[in-house]
This record gives structure tokens, sequence and C-alpha cells, in this order.
């Protein structure tokens, strides 16, 4: 069952599927609230989003902080290759084949055959920015995870790791 229902200023996308073990909200870059729940009470979802306030504000807030993408095209992908190579050389670590899509919700991914996707949008960020991502998917040639050990890599091959990452959540992908 899918509808909508109001709580307080918001529009909420109700959708209730009796498979369910648990209630959840999500919400989106829009800030539209969806609520997936096994119980088909509107009650329930009331007292849930009451319950969860303060968490959807929260969400609302980080959204509010997000800062768009560059209006232009600062960068080509043969600038985006160049730096690639650069690294990848850098670091002692070989790709198969690097692609370019626009995608929704990551910046760039390397998997198990060493091919590496940037986010096409990734041409329209600074330069550090660039290189972080590049750095981060090159390091997943050597450690396929997120530990201890590949966020060290990363830092060892740009300090500013940390900060330049915080700096890609604020950005809205579109």
């Amino acid at each position: 069952m899918n509808n909508t229902i109001s709580y307080q200023e918001y529009s909420v996308r109700l959708i209730v599927n009796k498979k369910l073990k648990h209630s959840y909200i999500q919400i989106d870059r829009e800030k539209r609230i969806t609520l997936k729940t096994p119980i088909a009470s509107q009650a329930f979802a009331q007292r849930f989003l009451a319950e969860k306030r303060a968490w959807i504000e929260k969400q609302f807030s980080k959204i509010d902080k997000l800062t768009s993408l560059h209006e232009t095209q600062l960068f080509t992908q043969e600038d985006i290759q160049k730096r690639v190579e650069y690294f990848s050389e850098l670091m002692g670590l070989e790709y198969k084949s690097l692609r370019f899509k626009k995608l929704k919700s990551m910046w760039g991914s390397c998997n198990s055959r060493a091919i590496i996707t940037l986010n096409s949008e990734l041409m329209r960020v600074e330069q550090n920015l660039i290189d972080y991502v590049i750095v981060h998917e090159l390091a997943h040639l050597q450690h396929m995870n997120h530990s201890k050990d590949f966020h060290n890599l990363v830092e060892s091959y740009l300090p500013s790791a940390k900060e330049d990452r915080k700096k890609l959540k604020t950005i809205r992908l579109t």
C-alpha cells in the first residue's frame, strides 16, 4: 500500500510492506520524506515520525549545507586521465581501464578487475578533490575495502584526504 500522509508541514510518502521487519525513513536531497513500514496504521506513522523528528531535522540541516557543482566544466576527461596516469605511476598501482559515467550517488568506483569508473561530474570540481577521488580509487587496487590500511595509503599520498573527503560529501550531485 502506497499513499501520502501529512506530518506537520511535511508531505510523507508512506509505503506499507508487510514483509518488512522494521520501519525506517528515507530523505532524498530534495527533502522528500519516505516512510517504509510493515504497519498499516496512520496513527503509528504519525507517532514514528514524531519520535524521529530530531533526526529528520538533522538530515534537513545537512541537505541545506550542500553546495552545488560549478556551473561550468573546469577540467576535461583528458585532464583527469593525465592525473590518473600520474598517480598510478606515483603509487605503483596499475589499472586496466578508466571509464567516465554520470553517477547519481558516488564519485567513483574500482572493481576487482581493476576497472576504474569516475563520475563525469568530477570535471566540475576543484583539482584537489579530483586528486582525492583518483587516489581513493587507485588505493582500492591494493585494498578492496575501507580499512585503516586503505585510508593510511590514501593519506600517504594526500595528507589532506580527510578534509577532501568531507568537502566532497557537501557537494550536491545532480
